[in-house]
């Protein structure tokens, strides 16, 4: 639970400063947006839990991506620049946005950090939030889609325990795929089903940073969503926020 914000805590914040916070996030998430939109940048709120594989999804993403498709990122953090590090050493232009208590990233958060990495340039921007099921569900950065990292050692019951993270996004990346052999009771179809339970459309793609599984299926995904993007007109490229 976020310190800074009190996140939903009615105890903490009421309605009424909640929604002003709110209010000021969608403000400076409609501009992230105009920066987006000006420079054909694609941005993508990339969501999970600790250990999720997020910041390993983006490194695959780069190798898969080689030359043909330019990423940048921005990876929100507690206290550390570790994965922001892992990213540079994956040869992405990359900067940590670090929280301190915050346990999620703002439309303002990233909007400063925007000016820490290479961006304009670049085809994808990542925003890696910070890892959490909660509480980056609620605010919009300026993203065109949503895509939450879940590991195949979480749990199948986590979309029916985080509805709101997993109803909100526009893809889910079943991570971790090269443990399954060492858990007998995890079910592939049993995530499938949480998911449809919650999600509008349900889409959901299994992969491993590590061995390359689902990276075709991961890249034909982005670009498809890039191409739809790049010709869309200006107006239809805005994003939707999770709630």
């Amino acid at each position: 639970m976020c310190q800074t914000c009190g996140c939903s805590d009615k105890d903490i914040v009421s309605v009424d400063l909640r929604e002003q916070i709110l209010d000021k996030n969608a403000s400076a998430a409609r501009h992230n947006r105009e920066h987006f939109a000006a420079a054909r940048v694609f941005a993508i709120n990339l969501m999970g839990s600790p250990g999720s594989g997020k910041t390993a999804l983006i490194e695959a993403t780069a190798r898969a991506a080689g030359h043909g498709r330019k990423i940048a990122a921005l990876s929100g953090d507690l206290a550390t620049d570790h994965d922001g590090e892992r990213l540079r050493g994956a040869g992405i232009s990359a900067a940590t946005i670090t929280t301190g208590s915050a346990c999620h990233l703002d439309a303002d958060m990233v909007h400063r950090g925007l000016d820490e990495i290479a961006w304009q340039d670049r085809d994808v921007l990542f925003i890696e939030n910070v890892g959490n099921l909660v509480c980056p569900a609620v605010f919009d950065l300026g993203q065109h889609v949503n895509v939450v990292a879940l590991a195949v050692t979480e749990g199948e019951d986590k979309p029916l325990k985080y509805p709101v993270m997993f109803r909100g996004a526009d893809l889910v990346v079943l991570t971790k795929a090269d443990l399954l052999p060492h858990l007998q009771d995890t079910r592939i179809a049993s995530f499938e089903d949480a998911l449809a339970r919650v999600m509008p459309r349900p889409r959901m793609v299994l992969s491993s940073a590590r061995t390359g599984q689902g990276m075709r299926e991961w890249m034909a995904w982005l670009d498809q969503r890039l191409t739809e993007y790049r010709f869309a007109p200006p107006s239809e490229s805005a994003s939707r926020t999770l709630l």
